[in-house]
């Protein structure tokens, strides 16, 4: 197995893996094992909401969705320097997500035209000064499975929105992983597992990322 031991991934610095995946899919629990399993430093996600921005925007999207998508952005600019700096870090969510929810709030009218494009001005100077991770690991998961684990965490904010809005995120996930091209990129599908009870669904998680990883160690040695 490719656990504690493996030294090309200990000692490269920087971001190594981000999971990434719709609200509720199981990032958190999966970088808390890759963490365990790969010997890594686990950087949840950073959620510092003094001003109660996402209850708001549940109930005024118009209203608050570019205050609380600003600040979100912001926040994960700041922890993922951090976790550069720190180095060996697995991260649950990151920077490299925030323009699925601008686009999606674009769509449908969260985001004014202008708000957009200040919004993704932003973005992408801060992309200018980030490295992606050697690793982006999306989680696939059905809409309806998805608000099953929702309610089954039961934070307030989320139980009560419309299922539409989870199926529109959903899709706008999809179509952005579909056009992913900056760096490797693992899709699992884990409508079915549980990998946090279940110990071979643990190890077939642990296994898939491992030989990912090995192949990048390969190329990385050969270029």
């Amino acid at each position: 197995m490719f656990r504690k031991e493996n030294t090309a991934v200990q000692n490269a610095a920087g971001v190594q893996i981000v999971v990434d995946g719709v609200t509720g899919v199981g990032k958190s629990s999966l970088v808390k094992i890759i963490s365990e399993e790969f010997n890594l430093k686990p950087f949840s996600e950073m959620f510092e909401d003094e001003n109660r921005l996402l209850n708001k925007f549940f109930h005024d999207r118009a209203k608050w969705a570019f205050p609380m998508q600003t600040n979100f952005l912001t926040n994960r600019f700041k922890q993922y320097r951090q976790a550069m700096k720190v180095g060996n870090a697995v991260m649950d969510r990151s920077i490299y997500s925030d323009r699925i929810f601008a686009r999606m709030y674009l769509e449908y009218g969260y985001f004014k035209p202008e708000e957009y494009a200040v919004y993704k001005n932003l973005l992408d100077t801060m992309l200018e000064h980030v490295i992606p991770p050697r690793l982006l690991i999306y989680l696939q998961v059905d809409t309806d499975e998805a608000i099953r684990r929702i309610h089954k965490r039961g934070r307030e904010d989320e139980i009560d929105v419309e299922r539409q809005y989870w199926d529109n995120l959903n899709r706008f996930y999809e179509q952005n992983y579909r056009e992913f091209d900056l760096h490797h990129l693992l899709a699992i599908k884990v409508d079915s597992l549980d990998y946090v009870h279940r110990h071979e669904d643990r190890e077939f998680m642990v296994e898939k990322i491992r030989k990912v990883l090995e192949a990048i160690d390969a190329q990385e040695l050969d270029s």
